[in-house]
């Protein structure tokens, strides 16, 4: 049953009462800041992971965040060397490839832990069964494009207008040995489309970045005129910020981004990770992600940004959290055969 959770969005499965919902009480709050500092690994761009953690601190004086952001695949390296070496340093661990939660479930590196809020606000099928981890934020990888590079009439309209000879090199992507976003939308492009999308891409000299926050800002900069995939949350940022960028939503279907939070088993700080994994999933803090970063949330008494889309009102590929965690290395193996490293 641990496997059905997040394989298909809108699919409920039941969750066990493998946890009982917690609320942030007094005597959490205490006993948090006794320990007085919370370790949050994630995957989510460094200024949006480091006003998560100044808001917490606000909230709660005297428990310091400390932020290690780095790329969702190398988080899940780092986490497996520190535990194989008996280290044990992350609280809270958040990367946007959800075939993690389900690894590290196996492995048992996952505290069961229940925010009230996820109980009570957040449909079924984005908790885990057992309650060791639940759906944090939601994004989409997304297309785009330099507005002042190419008119909206030019720009490409999906993936298959990608390979258009006219497109060699002059696209961005990023690399999913890398990003967790760029691995599930590779391996959901790759089901829906095929692979030959992929090896068809790779040669038209496709400028490979590491992390899914980088090509909107390649793109922004007019260093390439389309965007292959990037975070939507990073795009729609840049052009709040009246950056000469612009969405496209796929016309074959957009990959959905799934990003889970848990807390380790293993928290050297138990207490502030419990503290902080129930604020994460307030509707506070998920409002502030919509609000600040362009997120989406599943939190029920959240409002969607103005300036997007609704997620039901677009075409969005399936997320396969299961499929991606037994298939990952086979995906990063053949798509660095067509792009390297």
């Amino acid at each position: 049953a641990a496997l059905a959770i997040l394989a298909s969005v809108g699919v409920a499965a039941a969750p066990s009462s493998a946890a009982e919902p917690s609320k942030i009480t007094p005597q959490l709050i205490d006993a948090a800041k006794k320990e007085g500092k919370v370790a949050f690994y994630t995957s989510i761009e460094v200024q949006v992971a480091e006003k998560v953690g100044k808001d917490f601190e606000a909230r709660y004086p005297g428990i310091r965040v400390q932020v290690e952001r780095s790329g969702s695949e190398r988080i899940f390296q780092r986490l497996g060397q520190e535990y194989g070496s008996n280290i044990h340093v992350a609280d809270v661990v958040s990367t946007s490839d959800a075939a993690h939660f389900i690894v590290w479930k196996r492995q048992g590196w996952l505290a069961p832990y229940l925010p009230e809020d996820v109980a009570l606000h957040f449909p079924a099928d984005q908790r885990d069964p057992d309650d060791t981890y639940a759906s944090w934020r939601v994004s989409l990888s997304v297309m785009g494009y330099n507005t002042k590079l190419l008119k909206p009439e030019e720009a490409p309209k999906g993936f298959a207008d990608l390979l258009d000879p006219k497109w060699a090199g002059k696209m961005v992507k990023a690399n999913p040995s890398y990003s967790g976003t760029a691995l599930t939308a590779t391996y959901q492009i790759s089901r829906d489309i095929g692979w030959q999308f992929f090896e068809r891409l790779a040669a038209l000299r496709v400028m490979q970045v590491q992390s899914s926050t980088e090509p909107p800002k390649k793109l922004s900069l007019g260093e390439r005129a389309v965007m292959v995939d990037g975070n939507e949350y990073v795009i729609l940022q840049m052009r709040r910020e009246g950056n000469p960028v612009q969405i496209i939503y796929p016309t074959e279907g957009t990959p959905l981004i799934i990003s889970p939070s848990a807390v380790m088993r293993r928290a050297p700080n138990p207490n502030a990770a419990r503290l902080f994994q129930s604020y994460l999933f307030t509707r506070e803090a998920q409002q502030m992600l919509i609000d600040a970063a362009g997120m989406r949330s599943f939190h029920k008494l959240t409002k969607d940004a103005p300036d997007l889309p609704a997620l039901k009102d677009l075409k969005v590929m399936k997320e396969d959290a299961a499929a991606v965690a037994d298939e990952a290395e086979k995906i990063k193996e053949r798509y660095t055969r067509y792009f390297g490293t």
